[in-house]
């Protein structure tokens, strides 16, 4: 069971991706805003994030590169999800140091893979 936070400010995407989340089995958090995300960041010290890009009071940016600068966090995952599919955008998600990038819309199935790819333990 891994301990989840998704931050998204489209209340539509939060409620599905709580759902998807808890049908895997994991202990999910839902934060609005990055301001609220980080918050829970703290408080739980999650294994995965899923970001949106676009949040109000702290983007999705902003809010992996403080995850990468909490050495409590080294293990932590970051999976942003986002409208902004330009090549640049994917880009700039890379470099706030985001483990994977996946444009909105995506498939359900093809995130809980991914997911289950990233977080398989190594060796």
């Amino acid at each position: 069971m891994l301990t989840v936070v998704i931050a998204d400010d489209e209340p539509n995407i939060l409620l599905s991706l709580e759902f998807l989340m808890k049908k895997e089995g994991h202990r999910v958090f839902i934060a609005r805003d990055g301001a609220e995300a980080q918050e829970l960041i703290d408080a739980e010290k999650p294994d995965l994030l899923l970001l949106d890009v676009m949040m109000p009071k702290m983007n999705g940016h902003e809010l992996c590169r403080y995850v990468r600068a909490q050495p409590d966090l080294n293990h932590a995952k970051v999976i942003f999800l986002s409208a902004r599919s330009k090549e640049a955008d994917v880009q700039a998600g890379y470099e706030a140091g985001a483990n994977l990038y996946i444009p909105k819309p995506f498939s359900t199935r093809d995130l809980v893979s991914r997911i289950n790819q990233l977080m398989k333990p190594v060796g």
